[in-house]
């Protein structure tokens, strides 16, 4: 009989103490997460809807919803089509009151934000979400002055969009859309360019010069590869999310796919990766 060794014992202990300090950081901030309100912005009349997560307010301003994705309009996409209908049910026309970190325009104009209608204390992105018209992008400010608020945001929407997730409706009833299996590469590859969420179990964890590779199989063009830059490792830490820790876990990434020799996903920022269920 082999005995474990008393690195193995020490280091399945770290990771089981890793990963009962992570679920119980998540279960305690999805009961006390103050939610996604940050600075106030001004407020501002809806007067167009560019598409399911952008509009104009009557000064002008091009605002476009952060830490959601929507379908792209492409030849009169139905799912593109409804999201923008639901957008423009929730906003057009009304009074809106605008929430972010920065009022910083994107080389588009765009000011990303959090929007609230006629006084309401939840953000048209969870409704959005909740009615399975958008997914958490992930995409916001995550600098050492915000990173633990946007973390608590990403929580609040990860909970908003479950719902629609679980029961399948709207995207997430749409085989275009639903979650992909990590360790299936040939049906990743076909959503290159595009923003998709896969989930799977972290087979290995390896790094090579400034790049650690978080792998789903033994093979690249097998599975799909999640890269995280080592500069931005500290981010990840922070965020309670060790890279080398996810080997073993079945973990939710989402972000855009590129193909290299296999499909692969680059993590810039903690919010990218979800830790599921067992």
């Amino acid at each position: 009989m082999t005995f474990p060794t008393p690195e193995f014992r020490q280091r399945s202990a770290s990771a089981a103490m890793m990963t009962a300090c992570l679920l119980f950081a998540q279960a305690a901030a999805a009961e006390t997460a103050p939610g996604c309100r940050f600075e106030a912005l001004g407020n501002g009349r809806a007067v167009a809807v560019t598409d399911g997560r952008s509009f104009r307010l009557a000064d002008g301003r091009d605002i476009r919803l952060a830490g959601i994705d929507v379908p792209q309009d492409a030849g009169g996409n139905a799912a593109a089509l409804a999201s923008r209908a639901a957008l423009e049910n929730l906003l057009l026309g009304k009074d809106v009151v605008l929430t972010a970190d920065s009022d910083t325009p994107d080389r588009y104009g765009r000011i990303s934000a959090f929007a609230f209608v006629n006084g309401s204390e939840t953000p048209v992105q969870y409704n959005l979400l909740a009615g399975g018209q958008a997914r958490v992008s992930a995409q916001m400010q995550d600098n050492a002055r915000s990173l633990a608020r946007s973390l608590a945001c990403s929580l609040a929407l990860f909970g908003e969009e479950k719902k629609a997730r679980e029961t399948r409706i709207g995207l997430w009833g749409d085989p275009g859309y639903a979650v992909r299996a990590a360790n299936d590469g040939p049906a990743i590859r076909p959503q290159r360019g595009r923003f998709s969420v896969v989930e799977g179990r972290v087979v290995s964890v390896r790094d090579s010069g400034a790049t650690i590779y978080v792998n789903f199989g033994r093979r690249w063009s097998e599975a799909l590869t999640v890269t995280i830059l080592k500069r931005n490792q500290p981010s990840f830490v922070a965020a309670g999310i060790e890279p080398r820790m996810l080997e073993g876990r079945t973990i939710r990434i989402r972000g855009y796919v590129d193909v290299r020799n296999g499909p692969v996903i680059e993590a810039t920022r903690p919010q990218q990766i979800e830790i599921a269920a067992r």
